[in-house]
C-alpha cells in the first residue's frame, strides 16, 4: 500500500522538483522526478507529470511514496552478519571485500543478494538493483551500515543522514604520524581529471566534511577517529591522502600493501548512531575491529 505526505507551499517555485526537493532533501533530483513522472505527485489534488510545472505559495502538494517493488535479484548464500533488525530496518556488519549493491562486473554475492536471501523485506525507493541500500560502503571497506525494510522507513533514515541526526563514525589507521590531535577536512570533492574512476580535493564539485581525532599514536602510523558530517564516494580516503596520510592498505589513494599482507585499507565502519524511524528510539550500535585490522595494530610500536 502507498503512503503519501501532503504539505503546502511557503513560496512560488519555478519548478515542481525544485519545491519537492525542498520538503525532501533526502530524495535525490532523479528520484523525485520519477516520482513526478509516475503520477505519485499532485497539486490540489491533481496528478502533475511534469518536474518543470510552476508552483504557487500556499498549493497544497501530496507526494505518494509507492509500495516496495518486487525484487528480481537473485538471493546468495554469502555470508553476511545481521547484528539487528526490527519491521523496519536491519544493521549489517559488512566484511571487507564484499560490494554492497550489484553493478557492471559484480551482479552476484553482493550484500544485496545476500539479503534478499534473509530478511522478509527490502524498501524499493532505489529500484531493483539497490533495495534497501540508504548509504554505502566502499568494497573493501569493513563494518555498519543500515538497510531499510520497507520505504517509509527508507525516507526516514535517509533524512537523517541528510540533517546530519544520525551519526557514522569509522576508525583508521594511516601512514605517517599525524602532529593534530583533532580537526575537521573541509574541501569539494569530484571526479579526478586523470581518472575518473577515482575522485579527488578540487576547487568545485561536492561540498565534503570529515571530522577527525587521534586515537593512539605508534611510529610510523596512526590510528584515528573519523567522523562523516557529509558522505561522498571515498571521501574519508581521498581526505586522509589530501592531508598527507593515506589510509593504510589503500591500492588506489595510498599505496598497495606490501609490509602486512592486507586485502584492502584498513578503514573500519565501528559505530552508527541513528533513530528508529517508528519508535523514534534513539540506538547505538557498535562493531569491533575485525581480527586483521587488530593484528596489524599488535606489529606495531606505541608511541610513549
Amino acid at each position: 500500500m502507498s503512503e503519501s505526505k501532503t504539505f503546502a507551499a511557503d513560496k512560488d517555485f519555478s519548478r515542481l522538483d525544485v519545491c519537492v526537493q525542498a520538503f525532501f532533501p533526502e530524495l535525490t533530483r532523479s528520484g523525485i522526478k520519477k516520482l513526478i513522472e509516475g503520477g505519485h505527485v499532485f497539486i490540489g489534488g491533481e496528478p502533475v507529470l511534469k518536474a518543470g510545472e510552476k508552483v504557487r505559495a500556499g498549493s497544497e502538494l501530496t507526494v505518494e511514496i509507492p509500495p516496495a517493488k518486487q525484487l528480481s535479484l537473485a538471493p546468495s548464500d554469502a555470508p553476511v552478519e545481521i547484528i539487528y533488525q526490527d519491521a523496519d530496518m536491519a544493521v549489517i556488519n559488512k566484511p571487507q571485500g564484499m560490494v554492497v549493491h550489484p553493478a557492471p562486473g559484480a551482479y552476484d554475492n553482493t550484500l544485496v543478494n545476500a539479503l534478499i536471501g534473509r530478511l522478509d523485506s527490502l524498501s524499493g525507493i532505489n529500484g531493483v538493483l539497490r533495495p534497501g541500500i540508504v548509504h554505502r560502503l566502499d568494497k573493501d571497506t569493513s563494518g555498519l551500515l543500515v538497510v531499510a525494510k520497507n520505504d517509509a522507513a527508507h525516507l526516514s533514515l535517509q533524512k537523517q543522514i541528510a540533517e546530519k541526526s544520525a551519526r557514522r563514525i569509522y576508525t583508521a589507521l594511516l601512514e605517517g604520524e599525524l602532529s593534530k590531535e583533532e580537526g575537521t577536512i573541509d574541501t569539494f570533492l569530484d571526479r579526478s581529471a586523470s581518472d575518473r574512476k577515482k575522485y579527488a580535493v578540487a576547487r568545485t564539485g561536492r561540498r565534503a566534511v570529515t571530522h577527525y581525532r587521534i586515537l593512539h599514536k605508534y611510529h610510523g602510523y596512526t590510528l584515528v577517529r573519523f567522523e562523516l558530517e557529509t558522505g561522498r564516494t571515498h571521501q574519508i580516503r581521498v581526505h586522509a591522502r589530501h592531508i598527507g596520510h593515506p589510509v593504510v592498505g589503500d591500492p588506489v589513494y595510498g599505496k598497495a600493501d606490501k609490509k602486512f599482507g592486507l586485502r584492502g585499507q584498513l578503514l573500519h565502519a565501528s559505530t552508527l548512531i541513528l533513530t528508529q524511524p517508528t519508535t523514534g528510539e534513539r540506538l547505538e550500535f557498535n562493531s569491533p575491529l575485525p581480527d586483521y585490522f587488530r593484528a596489524v595494530m599488535q606489529k606495531l610500536t606505541p608511541k610513549e
